[in-house]
Formats: structure tokens, C-alpha cells, sequence
């Protein structure tokens, strides 16, 4: 009885305290790569999809990506509640080698890279056009890949990516990479095609096309935030 009496007071104690439940995931930094090239951004099964089609060439879609990815993705995607799918709507050139490089690295490292290359994109757009006014110094029978290294090397691309530990020989593989090329321009053409694109940044949500173009049309779009 002794054992026993001196035995309750802990198990009161342990049954008086109070339980603490786990901290919530946070499903921010979950980033998965598609079969058709695009990227998942959260919770996977979370209820709400949200498409965006972005063109790193856009200004608008820069003023998204600094207005609205750290709101949307503190108040919905990291609680779970959103998956964000980036998907990209190739204009030109530059915007096709600003997306191969986007993607150096895999999924790991594809929302740093995402953001960096929009983060710095006046920088680099003001080197695109005064590479657009310079006599070309590429062979004639230059590829696709030499033309695109040459352009990430002159508008500082190449280096912005160094900065994020993707060496230049990494960075002009990347920009080699037809597989992935291929499926960008597939994607492209299904934004026109099927999804009714017609500029950037669009957000279909849930599989519908929204009128947003701005984090304000979106937000009040999005599912009401969790207590």
C-alpha cells in the first residue's frame, strides 16, 4: 500500500497536466515536379488546387511573386489548405531560358529559384534588351542550347544562379535539357489551347479559369483562412 500511496500523487499530476497538441505541418516547402514539367507546391491532397501560369519575362507576374507568394503561401499553402501548381506560359526567348534555369536543381530547389529570377528580373530584362540591339556573335548554325547560354551568361542569369550554388556548367546543362524544354512549350500550348490563357499571371482554381491577375483579385477568391 505504501508503493501505491506514494505512487498517486504523480499519476495526478500527469493526469492534471495539460496536453499540448503537435505543432501543424507545415507544407510550405513540400514541392513535388509533374509528369508534364509543372510544380507542386503544398499539401498534395489539400482540397483546393490553385493554377498559376506565370512567364518570367512578365513584369505583372514579378508584382505577383513579391506581393503575393508569402501571404498565400503562410495563409494557405503551408496550413495545408491550398496546392499551389506553377506552370509556365512561354513568350520568348528569354523566357524560355530564365524557365529551364528555373529548374536546375529539381524540386528542391525550384521555388528559390522561382523567386530569385523574378526578384532580380528588372536587372536581367534591361541586359535582355540591350542584347536584343547587339550584332549576334553566335555561329550561324549556333543550337538552341548555345543560343540560351549565351543568353543566361550576358544577362547575368548565369551568375544569379551561381549565387545559388548551380555552377555555370550546371546551369548550361540545364539550358541543354530538350526533355524539358519540350514539355514547356507542351505546356504552352495547352495554356492556349485548352485552358484559355491569353496572358500572365492566370489562376484557375479548382479547374476553373478566375478573372484574377493580382494577389488582390485573388485572395478573396481563396477558401477562408484557418483559425
Amino acid at each position: 500500500m505504501t508503493f501505491f500511496r506514494l505512487l498517486l500523487p504523480a499519476l495526478l499530476m500527469l493526469i492534471a497536466a495539460p496536453s499540448y497538441a503537435a505543432p501543424a505541418k507545415d507544407w510550405s516547402p513540400v514541392t513535388a515536379q509533374q509528369a508534364d514539367g509543372s510544380f507542386l507546391i503544398g499539401n498534395p491532397a489539400a482540397k483546393t488546387r490553385l493554377v498559376e501560369y506565370v512567364s518570367y519575362t512578365c513584369p505583372h507576374c514579378a508584382h505577383f511573386v513579391a506581393e503575393g507568394t508569402q501571404p498565400l503561401k503562410a495563409g494557405w499553402v503551408a496550413r495545408g489548405r491550398v496546392v499551389l501548381e506553377i506552370r509556365n506560359l512561354i513568350r520568348d526567348r528569354f523566357d524560355l531560358t530564365a524557365a529551364l534555369l528555373a529548374r536546375c536543381g529539381g524540386a528542391a530547389r525550384f521555388a528559390g529559384n522561382h523567386e530569385a529570377i523574378f526578384a532580380a528580373q528588372q536587372t536581367w530584362i534591361e541586359k535582355a534588351v540591350a542584347y536584343e540591339k547587339q550584332p549576334s556573335t553566335l555561329p550561324a548554325d549556333a543550337s538552341h542550347a548555345q543560343m540560351m547560354a549565351d543568353i543566361a551568361d550576358k544577362t547575368g542569369l548565369t551568375a544569379l544562379m551561381q549565387q545559388r550554388g548551380i555552377t555555370p556548367a550546371q546551369s548550361h546543362a540545364c539550358l541543354a535539357d530538350e526533355a524539358a524544354m519540350n514539355k514547356m512549350m507542351a505546356m504552352t500550348r495547352k495554356a492556349v489551347e485548352q485552358d484559355g490563357i491569353k496572358g500572365t499571371p492566370s489562376f484557375i482554381l479548382n479547374g476553373k479559369l478566375t478573372e484574377a491577375h493580382d494577389w488582390a483579385g485573388l485572395r478573396p477568391l481563396l477558401p477562408a483562412p484557418a483559425n
